[in-house]
């Protein structure tokens, strides 16, 4: 029903110890009995994963391809812009950091992409105003759009 690191993966089917099985596994819903029934309703489970996995995977192409089309269409390489206002101290530094998890909401309010921020690539958090270019990798798919931070 899960990963269980050592045993094995979900939707595996195995021979595994009986004590180990009714004194650890079961009790805590780890694993089921596999028996005709469970066999093929785990089969359906995990052809839906799969389809759910594969619409969101094509979804983050469909988003990844609409920051590439705009960058195509521009001699401006990174097309797409976001503003963020952001607190800043006379020198022009943020008084927070923005995060990748900032700029994917930012993204997503401001330009309907929605790209999550395990997939923009910062190496560390923006901390002082101007214009950034923040790459976005998926899958080996590469694409970038421009953040500007201005003072609040």
């Amino acid at each position: 029903m899960r990963d269980v690191p050592g045993v094995g993966r979900k939707y595996e089917i195995k021979n595994i110890a009986d004590g180990y099985v009714k004194n650890f596994l079961l009790p805590k819903g780890l694993v089921e009995i596999a028996t005709d029934k469970t066999v093929s309703r785990l089969e359906s489970l995990k052809k839906a994963e799969e389809e759910e996995r594969k619409k969101h995977e094509d979804s983050l192409y469909k988003n990844m391809g609409e920051l590439s089309a705009c960058a195509s269409t521009h001699a401006d390489r990174s097309e797409v812009v976001i503003k963020l206002k952001e607190k800043t101290n006379e020198k022009g530094h943020l008084f927070a950091g923005i995060h990748a998890g900032e700029i994917s909401e930012a993204l997503k309010s401001q330009t309907k992409i929605d790209i999550p921020e395990e997939f923009i690539v910062l190496e560390k958090p923006i901390r002082e105003i101007g214009e950034f270019v923040i790459p976005v990798k998926i899958h080996g798919k590469k694409g970038e759009f421009k953040l500007i931070v201005e003072s609040l």
